[in-house]
């Protein structure tokens, strides 16, 4: 005759042992869930710092948008022959931030201008289309920026800065 050892059979003890393990893990899993995820961004967080995409369509040309992307505004202006040209007659060496017209837009879009529509002097937002160069004034201590948003007249010490940005397509640009 025979008997049956633990080993051959599960026992009733060792379905409580399993039983036990597996209420702990998810008791532990419920606990440390809400605690790893109370560390990740809130979502208006990750959607003030997202990448944004702009519809270029309705922009006439001469005309420009403002857009706010990181809580900053961005001016995106849609040039004319005109102002590209007169950006590229300026001599480089001749401006406080001596920058060229081509650096600071993208290769087969010269005609769109992306900028960071804050005065380098002190922060003010500047007004388009103002001044004598046709482009950027800022009405706050008179810096005046041409079509390029390079600086030209005025306390700011730098051109208005180019934020990131890639053409998604030739009528979408992505922001970030």
């Amino acid at each position: 005759m025979t008997t049956a050892s633990s080993a051959d059979h599960p026992t009733r003890r060792d379905f409580l042992y399993v039983a036990t393990g597996a209420v702990a893990a998810v008791g532990a899993a419920a606990t440390v869930w809400p605690l790893v995820s109370q560390m990740n961004p809130d979502a208006s967080t990750i959607a003030a710092g997202a990448p944004i995409e702009v519809d270029l369509t309705p922009i006439a040309e001469g005309q420009d948008i403002k857009v706010f992307w990181r809580g900053k505004p961005i001016y995106i202006s849609h040039r004319t022959k005109k102002q590209i040209e007169e950006a590229r007659k300026v001599p480089v060496a001749s401006l406080p931030d001596p920058q060229s017209d081509e650096s600071r837009v993208k290769a087969g879009h010269d005609q769109w201008l992306v900028v960071v529509g804050i005065c380098t002097h002190l922060g003010c937002i500047p007004i388009a289309h103002e001044g004598a160069y046709d482009g950027f004034f800022c009405p706050c201590h008179g810096s005046v920026y041409d079509t390029s948003g390079r600086i030209r007249q005025g306390p700011a010490p730098s051109n208005l800065p180019v934020p990131p940005y890639t053409f998604v397509s030739d009528t979408k640009i992505q922001i970030g």
